[in-house]
């Protein structure tokens, strides 16, 4: 593996999101003076925050999974995740919706999972599951230290024992397919396929290692900090300033100074220069060219993830019944990708995502109210041709009543908070409008994903989710991580994490 070596003594990360602040954790637990540049006033980076009347707006990621990579990072100074966060178990971690009327909760113990299938859908596809659980399980084994927790030096890099187990066990073949080898019921294909939204990819044309991510939420579990998804980047930033790592918050990243192929020294909007010996990137990908002042070169063009609408909605306190996360399937599933991946435009049956924060946390809302998180997928500006300034308010109110008719209980007394539209997310520097980076096409995954190492700058380093290993919460702390490894070597063998089931 490439490294920058032992004389890289003064890092600088530029970004205090998930990535930054693991590199940051990581590094300082190998003795590196890090400083950390974050231009918000606060740690986060994709994982935004907003508050608006007493409602704690968590603007970023809301499904948390692979609490060991959290640890991981605390562990690296000493720490443990116990020790800075109040994690609790989702449970069930999702209830599915669909148009027919059916419903089922998701859980992910084991017994518990397959008793709920045989309810839904007979002994049958709770056999199937069982078999289905079995080989995610394996392929996450398969895939884990040898592609999640890999940094690549070129395609080559792929060329390890683990590659043959993986294909056996047919991780280079259709997402979808591989699932109905085990299930047959079609909206049972939706629970353990949907995550492809996260990939970008539709589950027809998804490799199947990418189902490693319904192994991340169905089997390892969802889980939720109190105090919202913001206690997250608070607690890693905690631990990291405890380890003597120093924070500029405020202060955006103007230049780069260059002496031949290695940065020198980092230059704040602030008039701040710090010294580096090394640097870590976790800006927008066009934010990261523009300081390096190159693109790398590459035979086919970036292909941007999907984007979504996000609304945040308070209302009257619902029943306490109705959890923390659900997921709203439309009749039409293969029709929504087509609409937003192909065509550019709204989904013409929506599936949602409802989150409902306040489950986990009363204290996101004010008293006798609930926080409601609803993500509608939507197409990025690279493909899309919607006007959102002109149809973006009319398209919020269709999703709320969406939301309502299936939902009678939910949106009672609402109040429309705060929206983010894919024009939104453009504006805040992300590529295409997507707050989900890079599709995981074949092009991008692994090895053919934009390198975390900078051709002609030999102490730059990427991390994020625009680089190795993905889109995600746990990939990017897996990404801070391989980007400390570029700068340190890889200090020692990485254990296999796996939760525990109870």
């Amino acid at each position: 593996m490439k490294t920058i070596g032992s004389n890289a003594q003064r890092v600088v990360v530029v970004g205090a999101g998930l990535a930054g602040l693991s590199a940051a954790l990581h590094l300082a637990g190998r003795g590196r003076e890090v400083t950390v540049i974050e231009r918000a006033p606060h740690p986060g980076g994709r994982v935004g925050r907003l508050d608006i009347d007493g409602y704690l707006l968590d603007t970023g990621p809301t499904v948390l999974t692979m609490p060991d990579l959290i640890d991981d990072a605390f562990a690296a100074v000493g720490e443990s995740l116990s020790d800075r966060l109040d994690l609790m178990r989702v449970d069930p971690a999702y209830h599915a919706s669909f148009a027919d009327g059916s419903s089922l909760n998701v859980h992910s113990d084991r017994e518990a999972m397959a008793a709920e299938i045989e309810r839904f859908a007979g002994r049958g596809q709770a056999d199937g599951y069982l078999q289905l659980r079995d080989w995610l399980t394996r392929l996450y084994d398969v895939e884990f230290d040898g592609f999640i927790a890999a940094n690549f030096d070129s395609p080559l890099s792929l060329l390890t024992p683990a590659l043959a187990r993986l294909t056996a066990i047919g991780g280079f073949r259709r997402w979808d397919r591989m699932v109905r080898k085990f299930i047959s019921d079609e909206r049972l294909q939706r629970v353990f396929t949907f995550q492809a939204l996260y990939a970008g990819v539709p589950p027809q044309r998804a490799l199947a290692v990418y189902a490693v991510i319904a192994y991340m939420d169905t089997i390892s579990g969802v889980f939720f900090p109190r105090g919202g998804m913001r206690a997250l980047p608070d607690a890693l930033a905690a631990a990291a300033a405890g380890a003597g790592v120093q924070f500029r918050y405020s202060a955006a990243v103007s230049a780069l100074e260059r002496s031949g192929s290695e940065v020198t020294a980092v230059r704040t909007s602030t008039g701040e220069r710090v010294p580096a010996d090394a640097v870590v990137l976790t800006t927008e990908l066009p934010e990261t060219y523009r300081l390096l002042g190159r693109e790398p070169r590459r035979l086919l063009r970036l292909r941007p993830a999907p984007s979504a609408v996000v609304a945040h909605v308070g209302c009257q306190a619902v029943d306490p019944d109705v959890g923390h996360h659900t997921i709203l399937f439309g009749q039409a599933w293969q029709q929504t990708f087509r609409d937003i991946i192909d065509d550019g435009k709204v989904m013409t049956d929506p599936s949602l995502l409802v989150t409902r924060p306040s489950a986990g946390d009363a204290g996101l809302a004010p008293a006798g109210r609930d926080l409601l998180y609803i993500l509608a997928p939507a197409p990025n500006t690279a493909v899309g041709n919607v006007d959102w300034a002109a149809t973006g308010p009319a398209y919020t109110d269709s999703i709320l009543r969406a939301v309502q008719n299936r939902m009678p209980s939910l949106g009672r007394d609402a109040e429309l908070l705060h929206v983010v539209d894919p024009a939104d997310w453009a504006r805040q520097g992300m590529l295409a409008g997507t707050p989900f980076a890079l599709a995981h096409t074949f092009g991008q995954t692994g090895p053919f994903r934009p390198a975390n190492t900078v051709r002609g700058v030999d102490n730059a380093v990427l991390a994020g989710s625009s680089t190795v290993p993905g889109v995600g919460v746990p990939t990017a702390l897996m990404s801070g991580r391989l980007a400390a490894d570029r700068i340190t070597g890889a200090v020692t063998k990485r254990r296999q994490l796996r939760v525990v089931q109870p």
